[in-house]
C-alpha cells in the first residue's frame, strides 16, 4: 500500500467523520445515485453545523462521489459512460506503468518481497468473498490492484491510484450480480500470473472486461449528457 504521509493525522475532524458516514451510505447503495444531499437536512440528521456539512460534501465532491448542480445543489453522483471509460483508462495507465517497472527491474521472476503483499491482498479478497458484504468485497478487490500498483515503490503512481479509490468503488456497485462469491479471488490469481508473464496489454484487457460489464448492466451509469 502507499506509504503513510508524515503529516497524516490519526484523529478525524468533524467534516471527515461526516464524510466517512456519507461515503459508506453512498458506496453500500443506501443513498442511490441522484439522491439530493441538502445541507439543512444533513445538519439536523447528523447534529452538525451547516459549515461542517458543507466541508464534508466538498470532500466527497473531490472524490467524485457527490456532484453539485446549478440550482439543484448536491446530489449523489452517477457516472456517465464517458466518465467510466476515462476512469478505467487512467487506472489502466497507472497499473500498466507499475507492471512495466516491475518487469524492468525483475523480469518475469518477481521476488518474494514483491509478490507477498499482492498474494496477501488476494487472500484477503477471498476471505471477504466468503463472509463479507459487497462493499467489503469491492474494497478488498480494490486493495489487490492497489497492492500491485504499490509494488514498484513509486509514491507518485501509488498516490495517484489511491485518489481513484472512491470513484472505483462507486462504479463497481452496479455489477454485483455478475461476480458470484469466490470468482473475484480466482480471477485475480489468474491475473497476477498473467501480468507476471510480461504482457502489459493484459492490464488493459482485464480492466476492459469490467468496463464492458459496467457499460451494459450498472444502474449507476447513465448515457452521456448532450452538449449544452
Amino acid at each position: 500500500m502507499c506509504p503513510r504521509r508524515r503529516d497524516a493525522r490519526p484523529r478525524q475532524t468533524a467534516p471527515e467523520q461526516l464524510a466517512g458516514t456519507l461515503r459508506e451510505r453512498i458506496l453500500d447503495g443506501t443513498l442511490a445515485a441522484g439522491t439530493p444531499l441538502r445541507e439543512e437536512e444533513l445538519a439536523r440528521e447528523h447534529e452538525h453545523s451547516r459549515h461542517t456539512v458543507r466541508a464534508a460534501l466538498a470532500q466527497l465532491t473531490a472524490e467524485r462521489l457527490v456532484q453539485f448542480e446549478p440550482y439543484r445543489g448536491a446530489r449523489v453522483a452517477s457516472l456517465t459512460i464517458s466518465e467510466v471509460e476515462d476512469l478505467q483508462t487512467l487506472r489502466g495507465a497507472l497499473e500498466s506503468e507499475a507492471v512495466r517497472l516491475l518487469h524492468e527491474r525483475h523480469g518475469t521472476r518477481w521476488p518474494r518481497e514483491v509478490l507477498t503483499p499482492i498474494e496477501a491482498s488476494i487472500a484477503a479478497l477471498e476471505a471477504a468473498e466468503l463472509d463479507g458484504g459487497w462493499l467489503e468485497i469491492t474494497r478488498a478487490h480494490a486493495a489487490v490492484h492497489a497492492a500491485l500498483v504499490a509494488a514498484p515503490g513509486s509514491a507518485r503512481i501509488c498516490e495517484a491510484h489511491a485518489g481513484l479509490t472512491s470513484e472505483t468503488l462507486l462504479l463497481l456497485l452496479g455489477v454485483r450480480a455478475h461476480y458470484p462469491r469466490g470468482s473475484l479471488a480466482a480471477e485475480h490469481r489468474d491475473y497476477l500470473q498473467m501480468v507476471q508473464s510480461g504482457d502489459i496489454a493484459l492490464v488493459r484487457e482485464h480492466l476492459a472486461h469490467t468496463t464492458e460489464l459496467i457499460r451494459t448492466v450498472s444502474p449507476r451509469v447513465t448515457s452521456d449528457r448532450a452538449p449544452s
